[in-house]
């Protein structure tokens, strides 16, 4: 392997100096492409290898911004040897190096995923200056292109997963009021494990549950998806508590695979002026009154899937007053920083925010705490985010009463219309 570097004394200062391999054999024919890239004044290093085993080493070594490929290798021959250096290099250019005789070798080699070519003997500086710059720039945005529809398929994938994660509350005649927010860890929303539910039953009891799956993207929100689902439909078959919580775990187990994976839930059965907690590993909710907001006493059990059971989970059975709001969460609300170095924010600097936070609607008051966490965490912790409260205005019972939802702000009357 030998390197040279040239650099135009008339370039642009900030015209890119390009990394250029060559993948040659013959000395001369390499001495001559030297010759022509010095002559080109075009700002470059040039590696010069003399085998495709070579390439590889130097590949692995660093990323180069295009590669010159003679067809005539002692290890590869061919549209075999364009393929291997795609394999290596996929991102980027190849410009494939042929000879007088060989006129088909040229258009098989960019079928083959070579940006262009050359044939040797009839290049002047001014034409490889001009291909160099033009395969780089394809190659470039042919990455572009397929770094985008990846970021559009992500966004469907994701789309689709969120729809799993999070329904439409399934409410018929409740005075309970929901309000949800959801918010995934990273820029490139990858949703994690994240989920929550609302269902009422045909007595009129309203069930909720919030649940964080470990871990972070496809693997976590599709068991998420899996245990909301299997919440849902247990909870409308008559399942409840311990024997509810069991089956969700078996499911866990079942379907994580080899993944290990668990999950942290908290359920919350409102009826009768009452709230029915069962937590599996998860914080308590909060409830506010006229008064403020203080967290639930609440018994806690083990987190589904992260040992072996039978298990149980204690009910603690908390009576409601006339007006208020219970706050379902993950974690990603509590975990981040409180502003220092090292302090996590945690439950009770989590109402220490609450308190001092102006009255609002529940969906503002959710925005404006979201808002005061993430600035306080300054982007040092990455966590899926998921925000569950219901309010009420009256006493919570069974008899049915006028529906309101609210999901990002809209509250529906029977009908289905907005106001």
């Amino acid at each position: 392997m030998t390197t040279s570097g040239t650099r135009d004394r008339n370039a642009a200062p900030g015209e890119p100096s390009y990394r250029i391999l060559l993948i040659e054999d013959d000395p001369g024919d390499a001495l001559l492409v030297e010759e022509l890239l010095h002559d080109t004044g075009l700002p470059s290093t040039l590696i010069t290898t003399t085998t495709l085993a070579g390439a590889r080493a130097e590949l692995a070594a660093g990323p180069v911004d295009c590669i010159l490929l003679d067809l005539h290798l002692p290890d590869a021959f061919g549209t075999d040897a364009v393929t291997a250096v795609r394999a290596a290099a996929p991102h980027t250019a190849v410009i494939v190096l042929t000879g007088l005789s060989e006129k088909q070798a040229g258009p098989e080699a960019m079928a083959a995923g070579a940006q262009d070519y050359l044939v040797k003997g009839t290049v002047e500086a001014e034409l490889l200056h001009r291909t160099v710059r033009y395969a780089v720039y394809r190659s470039q945005t042919e990455r572009a292109g397929a770094e985008a529809q990846a970021a559009r398929l992500r966004t469907a994938e994701n789309a689709r997963l969120e729809r799993g994660l999070l329904p439409q509350p399934l409410l018929t005649t409740s005075a309970v009021q929901v309000t949800t927010r959801y918010l995934p860890s990273a820029a490139m929303a990858l949703l994690g494990g994240d989920f929550l539910d609302v269902v009422e039953d045909h007595h009129g009891a309203l069930h909720a549950v919030v649940g964080d799956v470990s871990g972070h993207g496809p693997d976590a929100a599709a068991l998420g998806v899996c245990l909301r689902i299997a919440w849902r439909s247990l909870v409308l078959a008559g399942h409840r508590g311990d024997d509810l919580l069991s089956l969700m775990e078996r499911l866990l187990v079942a379907e994580r695979g080899e993944h290990p994976l668990f999950a942290t839930c908290a359920l919350v059965t409102l009826a009768r002026n009452t709230a029915t907690l069962h937590l599996a590993g998860h914080d308590a909710p909060l409830l506010t009154t006229p008064g403020g907001t203080t967290e639930l006493p609440a018994r806690y059990g083990i987190a589904l899937g992260i040992a072996d059971g039978p298990h149980t989970w204690p009910a603690t059975v908390v009576d409601l007053p006339p007006t208020g709001a219970l706050t379902l969460y993950t974690d990603g609300l509590t975990e981040g920083h409180d502003g220092g170095e090292g302090t996590r924010l945690g439950v009770d600097g989590l109402l220490r925010l609450i308190a001092q936070l102006p009255p609002a609607q529940p969906g503002a008051h959710l925005d404006r705490l979201i808002e005061r966490t993430n600035a306080l965490d300054a982007g040092r912790h990455t966590d899926d985010l998921a925000v569950l409260r219901l309010d009420w205005t009256a006493p919570v019972a069974a008899p049915r009463s006028t529906i309101r939802r609210s999901v990002r702000e809209t509250v529906c009357t029977p009908e289905g219309g907005k106001h």
